[in-house]
């Protein structure tokens, strides 16, 4: 697995702000002590905000080749549906810490052309979901497996039951997402952010999802082949049973699946 992380050339934050506070605590011996220690102060705290900055830079850095979606392509919008209790497991799911989608490069810069072509008729993306950690399909096993808890069964699976998610794909132990170039996702009107009608809801699981469904009205059947038609002219491949999931036919990490948080 791939774990190398993108820094600045040359002194790193925290060998910067190592230096400054050992210079803060260098006394001259022509300086008066109480302008020396005002002016001490003032550069300790100024090596402390320095340290807070790169502590919270190396938090939010990324394996190399991943980007976040809304700095490639910021016009797109994003509904990470696993941050939050909005979702079949009914809860924010393990790994996810923020609203925000993570892609590699490739998959980000060809989402941003989808978006640029779609935007000439006055509609945009929503996506629901991009690099999934490993923990987080994790997590999904280990709710697929509990049998009691039924509570999202309404919204989510009312024709299939729960102890046949995974003979049936909708529940796998590896998850394309885990690579970092599948990405899960709408289209919306960009008058007032409406998702077109699909047909079914996102992560809605059965037959119904299934993108040669025939069963639609021909507006629904209009905009799934809409979305279909233009991911693929991009460069992604669709999924035979989920209508909004594509994965970039090129992707970079085609045999690793990565379990860096979402945050």
């Amino acid at each position: 697995m791939r774990t190398a992380v993108r820094h600045r050339a040359g002194l790193s934050a925290e060998g910067r702000a190592g230096g400054c506070l050992a210079g803060a605590f260098t006394t001259s011996r022509a300086s008066r002590p109480s302008r020396a220690g005002s002016r001490h102060v003032r550069r300790f705290l100024s090596c402390l905000a320095v340290l807070l900055m790169s502590a919270m830079s190396s938090a939010h850095a990324l394996p190399e080749g991943f980007v976040y979606l809304s700095e490639v392509a910021p016009a797109v919008a994003i509904d990470a549906r696993y941050a939050g209790s909005d979702n079949f497991v009914g809860q924010p799911v393990e790994g996810y810490h923020a609203n925000t989608v993570i892609l590699t490069r490739p998959a980000a810069e060809a989402l941003a052309r989808v978006s640029e072509e779609l935007a000439a008729f006055g509609l945009g993306l929503k996506v629901f979901d991009g690099y999934r950690p490993q923990r987080a399909v994790n997590h999904f096993v280990r709710w697929a497996g509990d049998s009691a808890d039924q509570s999202t069964k309404a919204q989510y699976y009312p024709d299939v039951d729960k102890n046949q998610l995974f003979e049936k794909g909708y529940i796998a132990k590896r998850s394309g997402h885990t690579r970092g170039s599948t990405v899960d996702l709408t289209i919306i009107d960009l008058k007032d952010g409406r998702e077109l009608d699909m047909g079914t809801p996102f992560d809605y699981f059965g037959p119904e999802s299934w993108p040669s469904y025939l069963d639609l009205s021909p507006e629904q059947r209009a905009h799934r082949a809409l979305l279909q038609q233009v991911m693929s002219k991009h460069g992604f491949r669709p999924l035979s049973t989920e209508w909004w999931h594509f994965t970039l036919a090129n992707e970079p990490y085609p045999e690793t699946y990565f379990d860096f948080p979402v945050e």
